[in-house]
Formats: structure tokens, C-alpha cells, sequence
């Protein structure tokens, strides 16, 4: 994990909760908002892996919890936002950003990968922004940031179950704003590129670690023709982004998709 140094003041007195924290683009987000100030719960399904980051983020100054956390189900959510409630005693933002990754011919996409990627990538966010929502509505004000992908805007063959399961997220985004916007709670999205992290290199890989299929480190390579800065991206290239919609800078924008792809979707 790398965690930006910040200034330390623009969350400074906020606490945040990051699903899918454990690695990757959520470690990067749970990192960088902990730079900037704020108090992160580190949330995900693999416990030792949230530990992990949080007790880096420790190691470096700043304030963090780990939660073991099941988004595909309210009674794990629930515990997640009371875990929080105890050792913080708030919450300000929540980011959706647990998530699985699938590559599969779309003809050879099963009823049983469907549903997995459907209940972590779109249930998943619905439960917890409804259990979080619950308390920010209490105080008049919150924040929620989902993590939507290019996917949802610009779907691949080879990612249909992972590219509605985004399209859902938008469009989770979209209702959840309006629903939320009375109570003072903003909801966006970030729409990540091709970022290299472990997510990517997991999905090229069979139970025993071997590389099956493409060679996950060509298959990325391969898809640079399509991003007009012409590299992969990072997880530190999309944590900023993050800052930015956790702090007061975002305050009137709400229900928009912010892209940070490198220019794959034009919009």
C-alpha cells in the first residue's frame, strides 16, 4: 500500500469507511484519505489483509480500524457501521468499493458467476449505503462514493457479468442521489481504468497460482492502444480523486460519474 503525504488538514476531524480496502484501489483510498487527516476504518472480507493496511497506516501517524465485513450481507454491514460507531464515534464518508472482477467470453458467462458478481459489485452497494445512510441522516450530512469503473459506461465482451454489475452501480449512484440529496448526503462515482493492482493479476490465475489464459502483465499491456495517455494506471493515479470527493471541495456536486481512465470514455 502507498499512502500520498498530505497536508494533514483537508479530513482532518472526518472518519471514513473503505469496503474492499484490503489491497489494491481501496488500500490506495484508505491510505490517502489517512494522509489527509481522516480517521479510516479499513473494511474488507479478507480480515488480515484490512489489518494489514491499517495497521500501516498506524505505523505512519495516522488513525485506523480493521473491520471483517461480508457486503453481500446486511447482518455483516450492520456490525461494520457499529464497529465503526464504537471506536470512532462517526461517520462521515463511506466509499463502495468492494468489489470482484470477472473475465469470461460472454457466451461461456454462467448463472453462477452472474449471481457473484451481481450480489458483491450491486448488492453490496445498495446494503451499505442504506445501513451508513441510516446514520448520516441523523446528523443532516454525509458523503458516499462509488467505485464504478469504465466498464459501466463502456462494456467488453469479455466482461459482461462485471460490466452490468457496474452499470448497476451507476445506476445505484444516480437513484441514491436523489434519494439521499433531502438529508444533505451527496453520492458520486469514480470511474477507474485500467489500474494495475492484484485484483487484475488474480483473475489470470487458477486455485494453485498458476497463469492461465493470458499472461495477466500482456494482457494489460494490450490495452494501451485504447487510453490516450498510452499507460496503465495506478491505484495512487485514482486516489485523489478520492480526496477530493471526501472533502468539503465536493460539497454541490452530487450524483456524477468522475472518470480517471487515462481518457479510455470520453464523456
Amino acid at each position: 500500500m502507498t499512502v500520498d503525504q498530505g497536508t494533514g488538514q483537508r479530513l482532518r476531524g472526518r472518519v471514513a469507511i473503505v469496503t474492499g480496502a484490503g489491497n489494491g484501489i481501496g488500500a490506495a483510498f484508505a491510505g490517502a484519505l489517512a494522509a489527509e487527516g481522516a480517521a479510516v476504518a479499513v473494511a474488507d472480507i479478507d480480515g488480515d489483509a484490512a489489518q494489514g493496511v491499517a495497521s500501516t497506516i498506524q505505523e505512519r501517524g495516522g488513525r485506523s480500524l480493521a473491520v471483517q465485513v461480508d457486503v453481500t450481507d446486511r447482518g455483516s454491514v450492520r456490525a461494520m457501521v457499529s464497529t465503526v460507531l464504537a471506536g470512532f464515534g462517526d461517520v462521515d464518508v463511506l466509499f463502495n468499493n468492494a468489489g470482484v472482477l470477472l473475465k469470461e467470453p460472454y457466451l461461456s458467462t454462467t448463472e453462477q458467476q452472474w449471481h457473484k458478481v451481481m450480489e458483491v459489485n450491486g448488492l453490496g452497494v445498495l446494503l451499505c449505503t442504506q445501513e451508513v445512510a441510516r446514520h448520516f441522516i441523523t446528523k443532516g450530512r454525509g458523503k458516499v462514493v462509488n467505485t464504478c469503473s469504465t466498464s459501466s459506461r463502456s462494456p467488453s465482451a469479455h466482461f459482461a457479468a462485471y460490466a452490468a454489475s457496474k452499470a448497476s452501480v451507476l445506476s445505484l449512484t444516480h437513484s441514491s442521489a436523489r434519494a439521499l440529496a433531502p438529508y444533505g448526503i451527496t453520492v458520486n462515482g469514480i470511474g477507474p481504468g485500467i489500474i494495475q493492482t492484484n485484483l487484475w493479476s488474480e483473475m489470470h490465475r487458477d486455485e494453485s497460482g498458476s497463469v492461465v489464459g493470458d499472461d495477466p502483465t500482456v494482457a494489460l499491456d494490450d490495452y494501451t492502444s485504447s487510453i490516450l495517455l498510452r499507460r496503465v494506471g495506478t491505484p495512487g493515479d485514482v486516489a485523489p480523486t478520492a480526496v477530493f470527493l471526501a472533502s468539503d471541495d465536493s460539497d454541490y456536486i452530487t450524483g456524477q460519474l468522475i472518470m480517471v481512465d487515462g481518457g479510455i470514455v470520453l464523456q
